[in-house]
C-alpha cells in the first residue's frame, strides 16, 4: 500500500519563487498542492486549483513560504494553529520575527534559509568540516552574480564566510562581482603554507531554489517540532536511524 502524498500549501504563490514551486510540484508524486495563496487570494489558477485567502485554506501537512515580511506573520500563525511543518525563504525578516520562528519551532517543525540549493547547503557542511582541520589557513572569496542584483557582498557569501570562521577558520576576504546574467558563482580558496584548496558552487539555473524548498518540505514534515537548517535534514536523510 503507498503512502498519501503529502498536502503543500504555498504561501506567495504569485512572486518568482511561487510560480517556479507551483511548476515543478507537479512532477513530484509525493507532494500533492492542494492551496496556492497570495496577497490578493488569487493564485493558483494556473493549476486548477481555486483562488484562496488564508482563513480559507484546507487542510495541508507543509507549507512554502516565499513571500513578504509583512506577509510573514500569517503563513506562521496559520502553520502554528494547524500544528503543520513550514519551510519559510522569506528574506527581510526583523528580529521580532526571526524570535517568533523559534518560538513556533517549540510547537512545530520549521525551516528558515536564504539559499534553498542543495549543493550550497552541503558546501556550508564541508567548511564547517574543514575549519578545525586547517588551522590558520587564510581564506578568500569570489561571489559573481548578475549586474541586477543590488547587495553585495551575497548573503549566500556571507552565511558561507561565517560557517567557515564559526567553525574556528579565519575571517574571510569576499570580492563581489557583478556581471551579466550569472545566476550565482561562489568560489571560496583556502591558502596554507605551500598549498592552497578551493571549494566552489555554481548555479545555472533558478529552478535549483525552488527544487530544494520541495525536497526540504517533503522531509521537513515528518520531523518533531525544531528549528531546522537544511545541513540537518540532509544529514538525517543520509543517516536514516538517527
Amino acid at each position: 500500500m503507498t503512502n498519501s502524498p503529502l498536502r503543500l500549501l504555498v504561501h506567495g504563490a504569485s512572486g518568482r519563487m511561487g510560480g517556479a514551486l507551483l511548476r515543478l510540484v507537479t512532477a513530484l508524486p509525493e507532494l500533492q498542492l492542494v492551496a496556492a495563496v497570495s496577497r490578493d487570494g488569487v493564485a493558483g489558477g494556473a493549476v486548477g486549483l481555486p483562488a484562496a485567502r488564508m482563513d480559507e485554506a484546507p487542510d495541508f501537512d507543509v507549507a512554502i513560504d516565499f513571500s513578504l515580511p509583512e506577509a510573514f506573520p500569517g503563513v506562521l500563525a496559520l502553520c502554528r494553529s494547524r500544528g503543520t511543518a513550514l519551510v519559510c525563504g522569506t528574506t527581510g525578516l526583523s528580529d521580532a520575527q526571526r524570535d517568533s520562528l523559534d518560538s513556533a519551532a517549540a510547537h512545530i517543525p520549521v525551516l528558515w534559509a536564504s539559499n534553498f540549493s542543495l549543493g550550497v547547503a552541503v558546501m556550508d557542511m564541508l567548511l564547517r568540516h574543514a575549519a578545525p582541520l586547517l588551522p590558520r589557513w587564510t581564506a578568500a572569496m569570489v561571489e559573481t552574480h548578475h549586474v541586477h542584483k543590488k547587495d553585495a557582498p551575497s548573503g549566500t557569501a556571507i552565511t558561507l564566510a561565517q560557517a567557515w570562521q564559526g567553525a574556528g577558520g579565519t575571517a574571510a576576504e569576499i570580492t563581489s562581482v557583478r556581471e551579466g546574467e550569472v545566476v550565482g558563482e561562489h568560489r571560496l580558496r583556502l591558502s596554507g603554507p605551500g598549498e592552497w584548496l578551493e571549494v566552489a558552487h555554481g548555479a545555472v539555473d533558478r529552478d535549483i531554489f525552488a527544487r530544494g524548498a520541495l525536497a526540504m518540505a517533503a522531509r521537513l514534515q515528518a520531523q518533531p517540532p525544531g528549528r531546522y537548517a537544511i545541513a540537518d535534514l540532509l544529514a538525517l536523510s543520509a543517516c536514516p536511524s538517527r
